[in-house]
């Protein structure tokens, strides 16, 4: 998690920066082989060099990124969950609980779509 320190330290709503260590954490504990790290200033996590979900702050939510076929896969849970969602990302506002079962079946899907995959993204 030592990668993800200084992206945490430029979170100004201390809230708003508990919350997104709480689910980087979490992610962490919950998937000890992904490789965290930050890339073009986003944390995120990859799998054999492919990238498998990130995350960004805004100022009414938490953007997560589990690439455009996650978010096609997994579009009724989004909304099941009371989540948005584009054609990339959904939001987790920051006064909304956050759905880790959601997140755990996103990432489970992608590591496994994404097994065979040589590239950081899905072509």
């Amino acid at each position: 998690m030592e990668v993800f320190e200084k992206y945490l330290a430029g979170i100004d709503h201390p809230d708003h920066r508990s919350r997104t260590k709480e689910i980087l954490t979490w992610v962490a504990n919950q998937f000890p082989h992904l490789e965290p790290q930050i890339k073009w200033n986003t944390p995120m996590f990859s799998d054999h060099g492919t990238f498998i979900i990130g995350f960004s702050t805004a100022k009414h939510h938490l953007s997560v990124s589990p690439e455009e076929a996650g978010i096609t896969h997994f579009a009724d849970n989004i909304v099941q969950a009371g989540y948005s969602f584009t054609k990339g990302l959904f939001r987790i506002p920051w006064n909304e609980p956050v759905n880790f079962e959601l997140l755990k079946t996103m990432i489970e899907y992608n590591i496994q779509d994404k097994a065979e995959h040589t590239t950081f993204w899905r072509k």
